[in-house]
């Protein structure tokens, strides 16, 4: 029973980290102009809801509670970003490097589910990694496109 109980509660962190991003890039969107930005955050945003909902789905399956919140430390990074706007403003360079930020925050904690000592069937390690693949190519993206902004605004 002990397992189980890790197992879902693993599983509703992961699913408050995405509802996390969902967040974020909503507040990101907000933070730009830039209409190529707004779709790939939007394409994100559709990412972590569909992570969410999967991770949920096995959470029901399980019969467990399943996660309809985000986290108390992602409501406090997103109020510490709109404090960081206000001293640097919202360009392209500065709103990237805080999604780049939340990035990094999210795709540690796969690494860290995936390496885990909770037990868990085979289809939900395959259903992590999967999310962590998505995830970490969502990552390379906004680093590449922070990178050509950090060179443009060189």
């Amino acid at each position: 029973m002990l397992q189980q109980e890790q197992l879902s509660s693993l599983l509703r962190d992961l699913v408050k980290l995405n509802y996390d991003r969902v967040e974020g890039y909503k507040k990101a969107i907000a933070a730009t102009d830039d209409t190529d930005l707004s779709v790939l955050f939007k394409q994100l945003i559709a990412d972590s809801e569909s992570n969410a909902a999967q991770l949920n789905a096995q959470l029901s399956a399980e019969g467990a509670e399943t996660a309809t919140t985000d986290t108390i430390a992602g409501k406090l990074y997103r109020t510490w970003m709109d404090v960081k706007g206000l001293f640097t403003g919202n360009d392209r360079e500065s709103v990237l490097s805080s999604c780049e930020y939340g990035e990094d925050v999210i795709q540690r904690a796969y690494v860290d589910a995936l390496k885990s000592e909770v037990s868990m069937p085979f289809a939900i390690r395959e259903l992590i990694s999967k999310q962590k693949d998505v995830l970490k190519n969502a990552h390379d993206t906004i680093k590449s496109y922070r990178d050509i902004a950090k060179v443009n605004h060189s």
